[in-house]
């Protein structure tokens, strides 16, 4: 046996022991809370552990724990202490990986938080975290041991929780995904605005193929976090308000990114509370938003665009789709062409390979032209040059989609088909 072979066989059944393996055997159920700060530049990144904590529940998966269904741009892995075994696995992106390709980064060392949730072990388990960078390798890593017991765990979520209530329950609760929409900037009168702000974004979601026919597998929640203050953070406008999350415009001096880079009292706020992937709504009627892996997807509220962009940034948040947009005067160089994406809607044709090939009729020219027939628009699926912020060298699969422009009405293709391999991966055997 060659040793490609030999790899492949050792990750096979590596999976295979991980898929087959009880959930109890490893863990509780409860949720292991993971605070870490990261924290570097451009050219050297570090990691540091800042607190463990520990609720009631688990909200994540409960199969195929081993496996993550895409790479990201990092990954957290727990492996139990005695045998080194893989029990679990997670990918993510995060703000910080993002902040040290901009300019800034060159000449400024900051940090930033990250939060990461795994269920809690029931033994000693050592748990390792890696930062890969835009060609795919590791840039940082940190490996730490978590002994349950350990009497500095702090204990969160276990009484005066966040008023929160039900907006839908999944068919089956015990194999679904949770969401939880989470009020920023709504003050304590405020918060029936927050609810139908929900109503419109959780219509608004799920009007999308293939959200719609997959709704009875989401369970969803909306969390009332008052804030002092209405509003959100403008420093363009010297304005700073006082808000659960602090959130502001002007990231990375960017006026339209709307994010929040503390994730701990974003968590905070959803102790105890069913969660798993995050949806943050800000009151304001100024154009903005984010999304990140696994982390939370942000946006504006009182904007014409607020449907569009919550649907978009979700696209980000949870199913780690990438930007199809790219911009003359906007090349910003994120995907080396010379190495594959691991997003399921960009490729560089290194690897295409798994991807949306399935999709492509015979024949269809590869690049693929545009087309100015509205119908061939919206259902040619090919190779179309100008995505992940680059004209040149980075493709998708169709000529316009949620992921690329507010205006087109739906994802296309090729993103359903890797939304809808999600949320089968998270709710099926």
């Amino acid at each position: 046996m060659n040793t490609r072979l030999l790899l492949c066989f050792v990750a096979l059944t590596t999976f295979c022991r991980a898929d087959a393996q009880d959930f109890e055997q490893f863990f509780t159920d409860r949720t292991l809370r993971l605070d870490y700060i990261f924290a570097g530049n451009a050219n050297e990144q570090h990691i540091s552990l800042d607190q463990l904590n520990v609720s009631p529940r688990w909200y994540g998966k409960r199969k195929r724990l081993a496996e993550v269904p895409m790479e990201g741009n990092g990954q957290v892995t727990v492996r139990a202490h005695r045998s080194q075994q893989v029990i679990y696995r997670n990918s993510f992106s995060t703000l910080f990986q993002e902040w040290i390709t901009n300019p800034e980064a060159e000449t400024v060392t900051k940090s930033f938080e990250n939060v990461f949730l795994v269920p809690m072990p029931r033994d000693t388990v050592d748990v390792t975290v890696e930062l890969r960078n835009n060609r795919r390798q590791v840039t940082a890593t940190l490996t730490h041991t978590v002994v349950p017991t350990d009497i500095l765990i702090r204990h969160i979520g276990e009484h005066g929780l966040m008023p929160y209530s039900y907006v839908q329950k999944a068919a089956d609760t015990t194999r679904c995904i949770r969401i939880a929409y989470v009020a920023e900037g709504y003050t304590k009168d405020e918060m029936q605005v927050f609810r139908n702000d929900v109503a419109i974004a959780h219509e608004a979601m799920f009007a999308h193929e293939p959200f719609k026919s997959l709704r009875d597998r989401f369970s969803v929640v909306a969390v009332e976090s008052p804030s002092v203050e209405s509003g959100t953070s403008e420093p363009e406008k010297g304005i700073w308000k006082n808000t659960v999350l602090h959130s502001h415009f002007d990231t990375f001096y960017m006026n339209r990114y709307l994010t929040t880079l503390h994730l701990k009292d974003l968590h905070d706020v959803l102790a105890g509370i069913p969660y798993e992937h995050i949806i943050v709504l800000v009151n304001t009627s100024r154009y903005g938003g984010g999304g990140i892996l696994n982390s939370y997807n942000l946006s504006m509220t009182h904007h014409e665009k607020f449907r569009p962009v919550v649907v978009h940034e979700f696209g980000h948040s949870f199913a780690g789709l990438g930007d199809e947009y790219a911009y003359d005067n906007e090349n910003l160089g994120m995907y080396p062409t010379d190495v594959e994406p691991w997003e399921h809607n960009l490729t560089t044709r290194v690897d295409f390979n798994g991807k949306w090939e399935n999709l492509i009729k015979k024949g269809t020219p590869l690049p693929t032209p545009v087309s100015k027939d509205a119908k061939t628009i919206q259902t040619r699926v090919g190779l179309f040059e100008g995505a992940g912020y680059q004209t040149k060298g980075v493709y998708r699969g169709v000529q316009d989609c949620r992921m690329r422009t507010n205006e087109n009405p739906e994802f296309c293709a090729v993103c359903q088909q890797a939304i809808r391999r999600l949320v089968d991966f998270y709710t099926k055997d």
